[in-house]
């Protein structure tokens, strides 16, 4: 297949529902790596945001890491051990390699991830597809991803727990900057930041409103065996699939990681009755 530079837009019927920004021309700090956005629902309401004040390497929704064996593929400082958030010259790329396959309402294509020198740390299998629910003014995001190591070399994917920070922080992996707000954050038996953060349970909801007070909500389905929910709600509105929130993952030589993820991106305020009711797990292989 043929690559081409046009833009990338998803569609559910006719509606464009999210853009794939391909190859984005940013400082090299924030880490540069294709990224969704805007992510918008089907009534138009905008449900991430890029490139915020508070976090310039936040790109929308991605797939990133803070440390992959000593590459910085987060973007900004990094979280060193006994001395804390460092700005160093460690930041790598992901870019795109080649596309398998695009349609209206997905793709699959091939990228690599490179350390500052340019060399190829892993390779990854990408697709991205939206679906409709069958529910009203809901449809379903759905991203899974295989990191390939090199048959020389084992990887580490870290992150800055792993680093020794303290506090729950242990981001990395599949990340959504969630649309400026305050959003509330829920799972089946948990409420809030404080006792969602960190907690493995199946799905995790965030509601909450855009610029113009129209009520959104998104459901996050997808932990892995080892993957723990990284949610904030209050400094910054985000959620994360952790992959390394307490331990470092391993990636052998010649081996894989792989992880599967949905997001149903809903108008209007769900409730966990709602949830219940809809398709939130990710689909099978």
């Amino acid at each position: 297949m043929t690559d081409t530079p046009d833009p990338v837009r998803l569609l559910v019927r006719d509606s464009t529902v999210a853009d794939y920004v391909l190859a984005p021309d940013i400082d090299p700090r924030w880490s540069p790596r294709p990224h969704l956005h805007p992510v918008r629902t089907l009534a138009g309401v905008p449900v991430t945001d890029t490139l915020p004040e508070d976090h310039r390497w936040h790109l929308g929704v991605s797939v990133a890491m803070q440390d992959v064996s000593g590459t910085n593929l987060w973007g900004g400082r990094t979280y060193v051990r006994d001395a804390g958030y460092t700005w160093l010259d460690d930041h790598g790329r992901i870019v795109h390699d080649t596309w398998h396959d695009r349609r209206p309402d997905g793709f699959t294509q091939r990228l690599r991830w490179l350390d500052p020198a340019g060399d190829t740390l892993l390779v990854e299998e990408r697709t991205v597809a939206v679906r409709e629910t069958g529910h009203a003014g809901t449809y379903a995001l759905d991203i899974a991803y295989t990191l390939t190591a090199p048959a020389d070399r084992d990887v580490s994917l870290g992150s800055p727990a792993t680093n020794g920070r303290p506090g729950g922080a242990g981001y990395g992996g599949f990340f959504w900057r969630v649309a400026p707000g305050t959003p509330q954050t829920f799972t089946e038996g948990a409420d809030g930041e404080e006792k969602v953060n960190g907690s493995t349970e199946p799905w995790l909801a965030l509601t909450g409103q855009g610029a113009d007070g129209a009520p959104y909500s998104l459901v996050f389905a997808g932990l892995g065996a080892g993957d723990h929910w990284f949610v904030r709600t209050g400094i910054y509105p985000g959620v994360c699939v952790a992959l390394a929130f307490e331990h470092t993952l391993p990636v052998p030589a010649g081996g894989t990681v792989g992880r599967r993820h949905r997001v149903l991106v809903a108008d209007g305020t769900l409730t966990r009755d709602d949830v219940r009711d809809l398709p939130w797990a990710p689909p099978t292989p």
